[in-house]
């Protein structure tokens, strides 16, 4: 009978050979506690004794792997009282010494006879040729092609060879696994079975066949977290209680209905191809009965406001209310400003659940209030009556909004602005504000562009609008890289040309006070030094998230209002403000933020009609703080650079409160698996289609429970 992975994941690692207590203690340290966790530790590389590196053909300065055995090993002290092990190694091709300082265990490990993987850096050092502290992996008596190289840890006593010895044993024990994907998927999308794919991935005759199990066993993955998120999605859908909103023609000139129409007519500008497109797979969701969960993502600047307006008006035209909610209050400020001048001169019907399809006069003001913890008690009181009474039609405001005590009279809409700054239990919180069972509509936005293969993987069970272009009038923004201190001078030179020319600019920094851990300048600091010499004939402020919020407020309007030139500042402004003077951003110390806060700074500038500018400040410590500066020099596409972020820091954080436990992706990869992750969600929907259930898929629902769990999903799913 075919082995399932359930039956090994029920096993405990002390059914292998030569596993009491002591070395399960051991591996525990690993995470590998069952024959399942034993099986799905894979190599981390692989030693192909077919085309390695021989040692008489290493350069010296070269970096390499190489399989060999050890002739001896030996130990003394140095002058200074340090250990040096000294290791004599040969391949049959040459000889080497290698030398080991501080690592005094070296010597009882490296015993003579035993074969090792070393990679590090040839020297020559006195005529001899040497390789100094290279990483070590004890891989045992290994005679196959191609040798795995498993992750080990000498703290835990678990070596390469140990992991190999206890694959074997285990894939010899199971025989033959059963394979939950049909012989017309795999043969569609040329995959090896299930039991070709652990006996490839751990004892390859072949680095194709290597590679080929790989790409089996991650698809695995890949597949497993798609049909959860997909049958999720379905299934809240065909049972979530939801609102089914009256919009209008689907599609046509009325989709939203006549106070959103009324509302795109009297913008000054044409709405963008693509805002179109979201407003109209919006309006779509709201005219089902079912809640909308739908993630807006969109470059900096491209008009994400609009489209979140014509969702909450939406609401609004059919009596039920809507709710903005930013994760600072800035930003939360920001929006109240723009929204209130959007919608000015607004009005609906004054009647208890008016509607406007019912032909009801237009007799008060559309009302928007802004709610956060500075909002005075009196102020507060009043409007947490009348959010209750339903006499609010939209609610701008913070967490505040979710706080205890606040009740909405009939929430619709749901918009989440940065929703990866808000807790995962802060978003839930603001949905489960709807009045009685029905939950309210959600929509969640971004600036921060997401690739659309990860954007699939972590919000697979959102549907998901882009807003891929930007309204006319949005003026390009010039970006370069101030390496040294020359080039300083002319980023000061420009700040004062366009302050000279009537124009303003924001200086950035990581910290608000100075650290010595850190060397980077702090808000505090840069403030004082400019203000009191680059820039000590300007009018310069400072803002940072440890200011009083009313003197934050303050500094903030002040800028608005032109009554500073420059504004020193900490991240605090890094996505909502919008002040169309500010022409010139300087990022100082550019090199300690991520691309996608660089870029959210960056759109801070360019929302004028005047040529705008971006300076990056700073020497890159490593390797990848260059390719990402160079990144930003080189492109303002926010989906562009998301790629690139996403190739740089690899997909740990994307995953987020995913990334633990059983439903790690172990092999796939968002960055290497990019076309993989679209046909694992085209299967798990081909599946679904055909059984919604399950029922005749058994041993795929069995492993996406046993993989995925519960409780991690709904955490996940809450978003």
């Amino acid at each position: 009978m075919a082995r399932r992975l359930l039956q090994l994941a029920e096993l405990p690692v002390t059914e292998l050979k030569g596993v009491g207590d002591t070395k399960a203690g051991s591996l525990a340290k690993l995470n590998i506690r069952s024959v399942l966790d034993m099986l799905t530790y894979y190599p981390r590389r692989y030693i192909d004794r077919t085309n390695q590196a021989k040692l008489a053909d290493l350069e010296v300065g070269e970096e390499a792997t190489v399989l060999v055995q050890v002739v001896k090993s030996t130990s003394r002290r140095t002058r200074n009282g340090k250990s040096m092990v000294t290791t004599d190694v040969t391949d049959g091709t040459g000889r080497l010494q290698v030398t080991f300082f501080n690592q005094p265990f070296r010597e009882r490990q490296l015993a003579a006879g035993l074969d090792v993987v070393l990679f590090g850096r040839l020297e020559l050092f006195q005529g001899q040729r040497k390789m100094t502290n290279p990483v070590v992996d004890l891989i045992g008596d290994r005679t196959a092609k191609i040798v795995p190289v498993y992750p080990q840890s000498e703290k835990a006593g678990v070596m390469s060879w140990d992991v190999a010895r206890l694959c074997e044993e285990t894939l010899k024990r199971a025989g033959e696994f059963a394979d939950p994907l049909d012989t017309s998927i795999r043969d569609r999308l040329e995959l090896m079975d299930r039991t070709a794919a652990f006996r490839g991935i751990h004892s390859p005759e072949s680095m194709r066949e290597a590679a080929m199990a790989r790409r089996r066993l991650a698809f695995d993955e890949l597949l497993r977290v798609q049909v959860e998120l997909v049958h999720r999605k379905r299934e809240m859908e065909r049972t979530a209680v939801g609102i089914a909103h009256n919009v209008g023609v689907s599609g046509g000139a009325g989709a939203g209905g006549p106070l959103v129409a009324r509302f795109h007519e009297c913008l000054p500008y044409e709405l963008t191809a693509a805002q179109k497109r979201a407003i109209g797979e919006i309006t779509e969701d709201l005219a089902k009965g079912h809640p909308m969960h739908r993630l807006l993502q969109g470059d900096v600047g491209s008009g994400k406001t609009v489209v979140a307006v014509s969702a909450l008006l939406a609401a609004v035209q059919g009596g039920h209310q809507g709710a903005l909610m930013a994760p600072t209050e800035v930003l939360a400020e920001q929006h109240h400003l723009g929204i209130r001048h959007l919608l000015e001169g607004f009005t609906v019907p004054d009647t208890d659940g008016g509607n406007l399809f019912g032909g009801a006069g237009l007799d008060r003001p559309l009302r928007v209030v802004l709610l956060t913890n500075r909002t005075p008690a009196a102020d507060r009181r009043r409007i947490l009556a009348d959010l209750a009474s339903g006499s609010v039609d939209i609610a701008i405001g913070t967490h505040a909004l979710i706080s205890e005590g606040i009740e909405f009279g009939s929430l619709g809409v749901v918009v989440i602005d940065e929703q990866h700054r808000f807790g995962v239990e802060q978003r839930a919180a603001l949905r489960d504000k709807g009045a009685g069972e029905a939950i309210p509509d959600v929509l969640v936005m971004t600036a921060t562009p997401i690739p659309r293969t990860a954007a699939m993987t972590v919000y697979g069970d959102l549907d998901v609008s882009v807003l891929d272009e930007l309204p006319p009038g949005r003026t390009p923004i010039v970006t370069r890289w101030a390496k040294s201190e020359l080039d300083e001078i002319e980023v000061w030179q420009q700040v004062r040309d366009e302050v000279a020319a009537g124009r303003q600019a924001y200086v950035v920094c990581p910290l608000i006070d100075e650290s010595e851990k850190l060397e980077v300048r702090s808000a505090q600091e840069t403030f004082d030094e400019l203000s009191a010499g680059e820039l000590s004939d300007l009018r310069v402020g400072l803002l940072h998230g440890r200011l009083p919020a009313a003197e934050k407020a303050e500094v903030m309007e002040s800028f608005r209002r032109c009554d500073l030139d420059v504004l020193v500042a900490t991240t605090v402004i890094e996505v909502g403000v919008d002040v169309p003077n500010a022409t010139v951003m300087v990022i100082l110390d550019a090199t300690r933020f991520g691309i996608a806060q660089l870029h959210q700074l960056r759109g801070r500038v360019g929302r004028g009609s005047a040529k705008s500018w971006c300076w990056l400040v700073g020497e890159p410590t490593n390797g990848d703080g260059e390719a990402r500066l160079e990144a930003l020099v080189r492109s303002t596409d926010g989906f562009e650079l998301a790629e690139v972020d996403l190739d740089l820091r690899g997909e740990g954080t994307l995953m987020g409160e995913r990334q633990k436990g059983q439903n790690d992706l172990k092999l796939a990869s968002l960055r290497r698996d990019r076309e993989w992750v679209v046909k694992a969600r085209e299967v798990a929907m081909e599946i679904l289609d055909a059984d919604p259930d399950l029922a005749e898929h058994e041993l795929l629902a069995e492993e996406v429970e046993l993989f995925l769990g519960g409780e991690d999903v709904d955490f996940l799913l809450k978003s």
